[in-house]
């Protein structure tokens, strides 16, 4: 079975050691393994993807869980096929609605086969959203809407969460929380068509350039801010010359964003695309 180990803690020699070393012991065939050494933050992160005995992946946990223990490393080991048929989802939010409801609708209709484990938001505006289809409800941000970066670490573990969809959620997440989840385990909605127009403003900025398609991307997320080869879906739509900027974004927010990110997570869901070596390419399936 596939399996992606992260190990992300304080820097020091050898860590990666015991990892690598019992996963080839018993049998791992790794298929990709990536180390950085942020000198600047003194942390450590690995990633490592393999192909393990069935029957060992739960005593790879539980070895995992002591290496962890004995290095100071927080370790997750993860695969993909543990809940294949239906993934669990933790869906991040901030403001706007249009997202996340298209999502859980999609859930709800069955064209995205997955569960809705879990709402998270750094602000309380679609808590209604997870009441009204019964999905839990935890809110990580303070009065400013600034996040609590471990909470939502420590829940996305206590929900058992395989990928965690961030819906127009206006947070940058962290380069140590991205590494907890690496490997094509955190998807983002960008307002926005990467790699032309990152950022925040990706309307305006699109406007002030005079284009006539705008669009929105669905892509992995890795530690550099909205990078663009991590693509899984792009939608566009064209205006004719002389639409108003605010007509612009609100087709773009009630129309194209919500269709870039359910097809975006269908993608995902469906095993169609994976990241390897922060690229998406097409999955081999089974």
């Amino acid at each position: 079975m596939q399996v992606h180990i992260t190990a992300v803690g304080p820097d020091n020699c050898g860590l990666a050691d015991p990892i690598v070393h019992y996963v080839t012991g018993e049998g791992g065939n790794i298929a990709e393994i990536q180390m950085y050494d942020h000198d600047e933050e003194h942390v450590f992160a690995m990633l490592l993807r393999l192909q393990f005995p069935v029957d060992r992946f739960g005593a790879l946990r539980d070895a995992m869980r002591d290496i962890a223990a004995h290095t100071g490393l927080s370790i997750r080991v993860w695969s993909p096929e543990e809940r294949a048929a239906r993934p669990r989802l933790a869906i991040c939010t901030t403001i706007r609605h249009e997202p996340p409801l298209a999502l859980l609708r999609a859930i709800r209709d069955g064209r995205v086969k997955a569960e809705a484990a879990l709402m998270i938001g750094n602000r309380a505006n679609c808590r209604s959203l997870a009441e009204q289809f019964g999905v839990p409800w935890e809110q990580i941000g303070d009065e400013q809407g600034i996040a609590d970066n471990d909470r939502l670490t420590e829940l996305c573990d206590e929900h058992d969460i395989d990928y965690i969809i961030l819906a127009r959620y206006m947070r940058v997440i962290p380069p140590a929380t991205c590494w907890k989840y690496a490997g094509g385990r955190i998807i983002n909605l960008h307002h926005g068509l990467l790699p032309s127009f990152p950022g925040l403003r990706p309307y305006h900025e699109a406007f002030a350039s005079r284009m006539l398609t705008y669009g929105a991307t669905c892509h992995f997320i890795v530690p550099d801010l909205d990078a663009g080869n991590q693509i899984i879906y792009q939608s566009t739509f064209t205006v004719p010359p002389g639409m108003p900027l605010d007509d612009i974004v609100r087709l773009g927010q009630e129309d194209n964003e919500p269709h870039c990110l359910v097809e975006g997570v269908r993608r995902v869901v469906d095993r169609e695309v994976r990241l390897h070596f922060h690229r998406v390419v097409a999955s081999k399936r089974s």
